[in-house]
């Protein structure tokens, strides 16, 4: 620590990403990125905004970005948030929608790390509510709770690090039976099988649905996110938004995301094969004896009754493999494994074959 932090910044307990190695020859599926390169049509758009116009700023609302996604998602304009990733977004979320005094928020407890760091650093209160024993989520729990206590609810869907995915009917009977709650949809994975929310958008101003291109589009390395939802809902996040960061959105990402959203053959013929190399990783761990999540993502949380999480990891390092541990409690004994191309999962299920044997 130095002398010269404030107080506020020595009590903080920062979010901890995925290892990013400097080794090259590692079998990386600890982060949940793509293993496919961004569409082509992404690299050209991109390399088309590499022009004189980086000179100037970009679009501070990112008008063309949010028309694009507008377009896509079947949305008025002003129904779109634009932001440097979406932990960018959700930050502003936080800030923004869920800061209330004498009220909490609601999410898992076993959920996206991110939410009680954001939590803390904005003050915000809020209560954990138990997954079921088989880690799903019960929106029953939800209801159950003191309408007058809570400001909001917010989940990812599927929900990470578990991949396990609600119905939105499931989810609609939280926006139909506390509408004085706002109901935030963290859809980070949602295009590997699961249902969107976004169609409910236009029926709901307590909605918000929050979207990334960085795991289904190829484009981690862009860090564009959003938000989609009611425009007075959305004016809070502008709000915060325009006190931190007028431009958050670069004109290369602008580009890339745009084209990326153009290309809709590229998008569903990778999250297809994701989805398909995924099921097959599936059978082939239930093979080795191991424990598999129902997963809706790009990604699987398996367990083994007969060998540590933690040896297997360390194991899995031995073979040049990153997979991801936490070590909460209710999950020390399971592993989250992206799915990686279907020759990185055929080397990832020989390892384990050859240590769980």
């Amino acid at each position: 620590m130095s002398a010269y932090w404030s107080d506020f910044v020595k009590t903080l307990d920062p979010y901890v990403p995925g290892e990013q190695p400097k080794q090259t020859d590692l079998i990386k599926l600890n982060t949940n990125e793509s293993p496919f390169a961004p569409s082509p049509a992404v690299l050209e758009a991109i390399r088309q905004a590499t022009a004189d116009q980086l000179r100037l700023y970009p679009s501070p609302e990112s008008d063309r970005l949010r028309t694009a996604l507008g377009k896509y998602y079947d949305l008025p304009v002003d129904h779109v948030f634009a932001g440097n990733g979406s932990d960018e977004v959700l930050a502003h979320l936080f800030l923004s929608l869920f800061r209330h005094h004498g009220k909490q928020i609601l999410f898992p407890d076993i959920t996206y790390s991110f939410y009680p760091v954001y939590c803390r650093l904005y003050d915000i209160d809020y209560q954990n509510v138990p997954l079921a024993e088989d880690f799903s989520i019960r929106i029953q729990d939800y209801l159950a709770l003191p309408a007058e206590s809570v400001s909001a609810v917010i989940f990812p869907n599927p929900n990470a690090p578990t991949g396990i995915a609600l119905k939105c009917a499931e989810i609609e009977q939280l926006l139909i039976q506390r509408p004085q709650w706002v109901i935030a949809v963290d859809e980070a994975y949602v295009d590997f099988g699961a249902e969107s929310c976004v169609p409910l958008i236009k029926k709901y101003k307590n909605l918000v649905v929050l979207q990334t291109i960085s795991k289904s589009r190829s484009l981690a390395g862009l860090r564009v996110g959003f938000a989609l939802g009611q425009p007075e809902l959305l004016e809070g996040l502008v709000r915060v938004k325009n006190s931190f960061n007028s431009y958050p959105v670069d004109r290369l990402a602008e580009a890339g995301a745009i084209a990326a959203f153009d290309d809709q053959a590229y998008f569903e013929q990778t999250t297809r094969e994701v989805a398909a190399t995924r099921d097959a990783l599936t059978e082939a761990l239930h093979e080795l004896g191991f424990v598999v999540l129902p997963s809706k993502a790009n990604f699987v949380f398996v367990s083994h009754p007969r060998h540590d999480a933690a040896q297997l990891l360390t194991a899995l390092r031995s073979h040049a493999i990153l997979v991801r541990h936490f070590r909460h409690p209710r999950i020390a004994s399971f592993l989250r494994v992206t799915i990686g191309t279907k020759k990185q999962c055929e080397t990832l299920i020989k390892s384990l074959s050859e240590i769980v044997s």
